[in-house]
């Protein structure tokens, strides 16, 4: 009992290197196609298809604008049962009006056509450009063999086919034991950029065996996206197109959850999307470092959470973090600006272990350059003491880099 997570690397050193027989939910179909939706190539269209259908859930973005995929999939989820998703990168399908929507359904009916379901028991799903049209004869011509193509073994091709300036595929494995009865979770996500989710981050598909009722299902998913998806950023951004997506098939034949089994589950749930969603953070566009923020003692739960996002989104800070240079100064500056209730003489800040600030003002060199050198770790902490109340909260982000804009600047062309 326990969980796994890819390693990172290359992604085609990932899949030469991996056992696709490892990564199989019973029940569960996937197969990825290249069907010309990347400009660059490779595969870019993937179907994942339950055969029996699976209870659902879903978390969407809270931006304003949303992608057609995210109004459609809203639309269809809302039923509690689904037997398949379809995902595509390349096309964001957002901003994209009517002519977007209705190009959504038709590819939800494509799938439907080809599976013998209906076409309401499709989620689909995109990411790449925002504002260009969807070439639903893309989609056409490459459904047959998508469906013919389905696999017991397929997620690993789904993985590859969803990135898009990821660096590494990112996939997670739990099993667990409820009822007696063995189950399994497995996730895999994809983001780099455009991360600063308001419940989930850009695209997350977890599929599971356990036999589970809708709503608990809904209960799971809201409260393990809250702990772990929406706890990352890397640049600040909300995406159109955000959507986590948790089918469970029933398979296991467990029954019905009693309370420890339905914690065992939630657990595994949970250790899935924060692994995901370290993994999204560690591959941030250009990130050298991944950073555990911590606010501790804040006023209010809403206080610790705003104190948490306004370090880890600083552009100050985080280019703080890519030169290995404690400036205290500037974590003071974003928590000052962020609105929350502060005494500028009773913080304390630490990175790692070593304490720079304290009451306020700064401890001297000698422990800067402790702290310095803490910094030049893949990984390290920053703790910021507020002495405001009992609340605690914390965020994951990453460093900011010149080669976060360069991936930017060319991203469309």
């Amino acid at each position: 009992m326990g969980s796994r997570a890819s390693p990172g690397g290359s992604t085609e050193n990932w899949y030469n290197k991996m056992d696709s027989r490892e990564y199989i939910v019973q029940g569960f179909k996937a197969s990825a196609v290249a069907a010309g939706i990347k400009k660059k190539g490779g595969l870019d269209l993937a179907l994942i298809f339950s055969e029996r259908g699976a209870a659902a859930a879903g978390v969407f973005t809270m931006n304003k604008v949303k992608a057609a995929p995210v109004i459609l999939s809203q639309e269809n989820i809302r039923r509690g049962r689904v037997k398949a998703v379809l995902a595509n990168s390349g096309n964001a399908n957002a901003c994209t009006g009517r002519e977007g929507l209705e190009n959504a359904r038709a590819t939800a009916d494509l799938v439907a056509r080809e599976l013998g379901t209906k076409s309401e028991e499709v989620l689909v799903a995109s990411t790449g450009v925002i504002g260009a049209p969807l070439d639903v004869d893309l989609f056409t011509r490459a459904m047959p063999g998508l469906v013919k193509n389905l696999s017991p073994d397929g997620i690993p091709l789904v993985v590859q086919a969803i990135m898009t300036t990821d660096s590494f595929p990112k996939i997670s494995l739990f099993d667990g034991v409820v009822g007696g009865r063995p189950f399994r979770i497995l996730g895999i996500a994809k983001g780099a950029g455009m991360i600063m989710p308001q419940m989930a981050t850009m695209l997350s598909f977890i599929l599971s065996d356990i036999d589970i009722d809708p709503s608990q299902l809904g209960e799971a998913v809201s409260s393990s996206v809250a702990s772990s998806f929406n706890r990352i950023s890397v640049d600040g951004d909300t995406s159109t197109n955000d959507m986590v997506l948790v089918l469970a098939n029933g398979l296991a034949g467990n029954g019905a959850l009693g309370q420890d089994d339905y914690k065992e589950f939630k657990e595994g749930l949970s250790r899935v999307m924060g692994e995901l969603a370290t993994m999204i953070v560690q591959d941030g566009e250009g990130a050298t470092k991944v950073v555990h923020i911590y606010i501790k003692g804040a006023a209010s739960s809403s206080d610790a959470i705003t104190g948490a996002r306004a370090v880890a989104n600083s552009s100050l800070v985080k280019t703080a973090f890519y030169g290995q240079d404690p400036n205290w100064g500037r974590i003071m500056a974003a928590l000052g600006r962020s609105g929350i209730s502060m005494r500028e003489e009773e913080v304390s800040i630490w990175v790692d272990e070593v304490k720079i600030v304290e009451k306020g003002m700064g401890r001297g060199e000698k422990y800067e350059k402790e702290a310095a050198a803490k910094m030049l770790n893949k990984a390290f902490a920053v703790t910021v003491e507020l002495r405001q109340g009992k609340y605690d909260d914390r965020m994951i982000t990453c460093d900011l880099t010149h080669e976060y804009v360069s991936i930017n600047a060319n991203y469309r062309t």
